[in-house]
């Protein structure tokens, strides 16, 4: 019942109340992302969606325009804390995840959830191996089970490792639990680059 209908009207109902935030907050952000280099407020990335098909997530942009896609090893995004291709602002609002925010779209139209895995690039499937594609079963989320109790510091194989765990344990209390963790993380600012970080170019 939770996973198959009230889940999707619980997202719904919450994003459509935060939508007043979420225009406060891209005033203040984007009037600051402008004022800096006076390229675009958002960043539109293609990800994997639900049952494998792409869609838009939205960002505010926290780096320089035309910036180079750098992966780590493993074929995760590399992102590090002196990351060369982040702006200025772009560091803050990294650091403190307001860079999600407008992802709050993506809850209302209805590619995104509040809580799920995070949705991977396109070109990640190729790294799924065994079950692990099972993570594309539900709608990727804002936050999720790596990102609250781990973020950046675990490897790409164990995030999808816990993607599946999170679709085979699906419930309302394991959301709430995921969703409080999520604020404490995000608090303390833990784990919000990679422990695996490579110079640029190295």
């Amino acid at each position: 019942m939770y996973k198959l209908f009230l889940k999707r009207w619980m997202d719904l109902l919450a994003a459509i109340l935060a939508l007043p935030v979420l225009m406060f907050v891209i005033l203040i952000v984007g009037i600051l992302i402008k004022l800096e280099d006076n390229g675009p407020i958002f960043y539109k990335s293609k990800r994997l969606g639900k049952n494998g098909i792409p869609f838009l997530m939205y960002k505010f942009r926290s780096m320089k325009v035309n910036a180079p896609d750098i992966r780590n090893e493993d074929g995760s995004t590399f992102n590090s804390e002196n990351d060369p291709r982040m702006t200025k602002i772009g560091k803050f609002i990294r650091k403190t995840s307001i860079d999600e925010v407008p992802q709050l779209l993506n809850v209302v139209i209805g590619n995104m959830s509040f809580i799920g895995p995070r949705p991977d690039l396109p070109d990640q499937i190729s790294l799924y191996e065994g079950n692990e594609i099972r993570k594309l079963e539900v709608l990727p989320g804002l936050t999720g089970y790596n990102q609250a109790y781990f973020r950046n510091s675990i490897p790409l194989r164990e995030k999808f490792e816990n993607d599946v765990y999170y679709v085979d344990h699906i419930s309302l209390f394991f959301d709430l639990k995921i969703l409080l963790k999520t604020f404490t993380i995000i608090i303390h600012r833990k784990h919000v680059y990679s422990n695996h970080d490579k110079s640029i170019g190295g």
